[in-house]
Formats: C-alpha cells, structure tokens, sequence
C-alpha cells in the first residue's frame, strides 16, 4: 500500500517526527562508556510513554524476525547494523553504536537512526563510514522532490556508497511511512534513475541509507534479528523521515 496523506496528517507527522529527533539525542547523549543498552531501551520506553505516544517495535513482527521485536530502540554496536536487538552489553569507549526508533503519535508514524562512536576513541574509518552515509541521506533528500522517481533516490544514495568504495546491500532499505511504519514503496540504497514510483506531495518516506565496511552481506543473530556484517567488519546507518511537498523533501525528524 501506498500512503499519500491529507495536509492535517503530514501537521501531526512533523509532531512525531520531532519527537522520534527529541528521543534519539536524548538517547546519543546518554549513550556514554559504562551505560548499559537495555538502559537505553529503558529509557526509550520512558519517554515514548510520557509523549503519550506508541513504541513501532514492541509488537513488530515480520517474517524476517522472530516473532515480536519486544523491546522500544533498536541498538546495533560495531558489525551489527540492522534491527539490533537490546540486551545486557555495556557500552565501551570506540563503539560505533546505531539507534534506530519509530513511533506513532496519533495516528502517524515516524522512523529515524543515528550512528556515532561512543567516548573518544574514535577510529577514522568509523568516521568515514558514518560521513558517507550522511552525504548519502542528503543526496537522497536533494532528490526526493515531485515529479522524480523512487530510482531517482536509490541512485543518489548509491552512488555516494559507491564512489567511497562500499558494497550495497539493496535487500533491506528506506521505505513508504504514514499510518503505519512499513508500507510501500521499497526504496533500495542504489538503482537506476527515471525508474520506480513516482513522488507526489503527501507521500512520507523513511529514507536510510547504511553500509558494511567490505561486505554486502548480512548475518542473523541467535537472537533472531540482529543484523550483522558477515565478515565481522564495522557498519553505520542513519535515517529521516521525510514528506515530499510542492516545494521537494521536508525532514520531519530532526529534534525541535
């Protein structure tokens, strides 16, 4: 399915996109050495509650898992990338450490990540991978504007990853947001312009570029969703949720 949302939608859609921002630097602030992820999570769960708003993953439970996600922030340290489970793990000076969030708030939902190393030591190929995406998530939102296509923005992202050297991984990517936090379309991390959907004011997209430092691909946890590089190497990840308007892309999750 695919959304397009009335102008009183995309209002409450920048209310939980705020939010989904005001929660992850909450978080990144509190991510320091010594600090336990099932702590985040915790603190997570606070916060979404007290905003009166609906945790995405507590009940999420697609065929790719293994049953409900069953927690409120996904956590992803060093090779792990993707829908990182939390668990008892104590946060170490140089983790690169991903955050991925969604919520709902009244009815609209709205889905973010943030990668950053932890303490002070950080590695300069950690930093590099986490540049690159971010150029990439801005090339994505350059493109994201009426009349383009969903390749359109599947090119931008690629060929940033490309041209730093990364492979891409184009099985799991950005994707439709409104109602709901999955929908369609799939936005791959690379592909060929001029193809696809074409955007239209009042869609939403969750656009996430991420990559593996020498690997596409992925490797499953016991616990039945971590995601992690199959050689071992590091990874990033970042994510916005944007509304395509008249005048091209609005991000709708920064903090405010």
């Amino acid at each position: 399915m695919i959304e397009i949302l009335t102008p009183q939608q995309i209002d409450r859609a920048r209310d939980t996109g705020a939010l989904v921002g005001r929660i992850l630097q909450t978080l990144k602030q509190r991510a320091t050495v010594g600090v336990n992820l099932l702590d985040l999570d915790r603190w997570a769960k606070q916060m979404i509650e007290d905003a009166g708003a609906v945790s995405c993953y507590v009940d999420y439970a697609p065929s790719f898992g293994r049953g409900p996600f069953g927690h409120h922030v996904c956590t992803a340290v060093n090779d792990a990338v993707l829908h990182g489970m939390p668990h008892h793990y104590v946060l170490a000076d140089g983790d690169l450490l991903t955050l991925d969030l969604a919520v709902t708030l009244r009815g609209v939902a709205a889905d973010a990540a943030i990668s950053f190393v932890v303490g002070e030591r950080a590695a300069p190929e950690d930093l590099a991978l986490i540049e690159t995406i971010e150029r990439a998530l801005a090339a994505a939102i350059t493109a994201a504007h009426p009349g383009n296509r969903i390749g359109d923005i599947s090119h931008a992202i690629g060929s940033v990853l490309t041209a730093a050297g990364y492979p891409i991984n184009r099985e799991f990517g950005g994707h439709g947001i409104g109602s709901t936090m999955h929908q369609d379309p799939h936005v791959a991390n690379d592909g060929r312009p001029g193809r696809g959907y074409r955007l239209r004011p009042g869609l939403l997209l969750a656009l996430e570029p991420w990559v593996m430092a020498d690997t596409d691909v992925l490797v499953t946890d016991a616990d039945g969703w971590t995601l992690r590089s199959a050689t071992g190497c590091r990874t990033a990840h970042t994510e916005h949720t944007i509304a395509i308007t008249e005048d091209g892309a609005e991000i709708l999750t920064l903090a405010r």
